[in-house]
């Protein structure tokens, strides 16, 4: 007779070679479920090999006696093999039934109601673009304080870097910010002078050139120029520094990143970007003054004369104001997003659009806070 090791009201433990036998006996029911927990604890501690389960004996069986006999046969196998014999037909259906894994059935994501859809949304991209705008503004109060600091220490300032940096942000953009702007002066005197010509006041055409162009459009187009030209190149160099972690090594080294990549194309760009505009501005007023003698027959010295007279200096000052200002949204805008890549190039490529349409946007609403500015104080 095989010695019993362990035997209760529901189970008895005899053992065997190679394998355990394990009788279930009773109802295993769920008002049974707490003593046969209690009795299942201590069975497998007694096992430490497989063992054969017999339920010949068991006298009643529901759904909560069928997962716990599953589960008792799941920590069996972590000692050795469990197998599982002796189950009656009636009983065989609802074990099946138990140990069966259906495959998980397709539900319908969760989904906002049309309407407050929208709503969310928007909410959420307003959140999102206020706290880019505060860390943004953190990050210009951080340059300016360095750059302060370099002008009362002026052997800080990277001469070779600022240099270079103005060679390529500004005397490199020339070209197309000269063809854009000839073609504005041009398109802007062309237009102009259709609409005026219904009036018989054609000449009033060199005003609008001057005012517009001198006080918005130049500075304004230029910026636009620069914003995707080099404010997206300063994002894209300073983000592969970051990716190849050459930005760590500065600071391992000692080195301030803001001193060495930001603040050489920040004063690079404030330096170029004035002067870009000066450039601008005279580049659209030839585009001007040669559709006019084309389309309305004023000649080039003619339109000079009476461009001199209606057209202030005030208007050219206005504009050249702004640049400075341009510049360091630019550089700020393309530098921060530089700095903050990680992972992988697809983020690089992300921050180089958001450095744009970030500095874009600045710019455009800081051109409109300066024409209130101006208008306020008369000028």
């Amino acid at each position: 007779m095989a010695d019993i090791v362990y035997h209760t009201k529901f189970i008895c433990v005899e053992e065997g070679t190679p394998s355990s036998l394990v009788r279930f006996m009773g109802a295993w029911t769920i008002e049974n479920a707490q003593d046969i927990d209690d009795a299942m604890a201590a069975t497998v501690a007694a096992i430490d090999k497989g063992a054969v389960l017999d339920c010949t004996a068991l006298t009643g069986l529901d759904t909560t006696g069928a997962v716990m006999i599953r589960r008792f046969a799941a920590e069996i196998d972590k000692a050795g093999a469990a197998v599982l014999t002796g189950v009656s037909a009636d009983y065989k259906e609802l074990m099946e039934l138990i140990s069966s894994c259906p495959a998980p059935a397709a539900t319908e994501p969760e989904h906002l109601p049309w309407f407050l859809a929208p709503i969310i949304h928007t909410g959420e991209a307003f959140m999102r673009a206020n706290t880019s705008i505060a860390r943004l503004l953190g990050f210009l109060g951080l340059v300016l304080s360095r750059f302060f600091g370099t002008l009362l220490s002026p052997g800080r300032i990277r001469l070779v870097p600022m240099v270079h940096q103005m060679e390529v942000a500004g005397l490199n953009a020339m070209g197309i910010v000269g063809l854009i702007t000839f073609l504005i002066g041009a398109v802007m005197v062309n237009q102009g002078a259709i609409q005026l010509q219904k009036f018989g006041a054609e000449l009033f055409v060199v005003d609008l050139l001057g005012i517009t162009l001198l006080r918005e459009m130049a500075p304004l187009l230029t910026a636009i120029i620069v914003a995707g030209r080099s404010g997206s190149a300063f994002t894209a160099q300073i983000g592969s520094m970051k990716l190849n972690e050459e930005v760590d090594a500065m600071r391992t080294l000692g080195m301030n990143p803001i001193d060495v990549l930001v603040l050489p194309r920040l004063m690079a760009l404030m330096i170029c970007l004035p002067l870009l505009t000066f450039y601008a501005d005279i580049v659209g007023i030839a585009g001007g003054v040669l559709m006019a003698w084309a389309q309305l027959d004023i000649s080039p010295a003619n339109f000079i004369v009476y461009f001199r007279d209606v057209v202030s200096y005030d208007h050219y000052l206005a504009g050249l104001i702004k640049a400075p200002f341009f510049a360091m949204i630019i550089a700020s805008c393309g530098c921060y997003q530089g700095l903050r890549v990680a992972g992988s190039a697809d983020d690089l490529g992300m921050r180089t659009t958001k450095s744009v349409v970030q500095a874009i946007f600045l710019v455009i609403v800081l051109d409109a806070v300066f024409a209130i500015f101006f208008t306020s104080v008369g000028l």
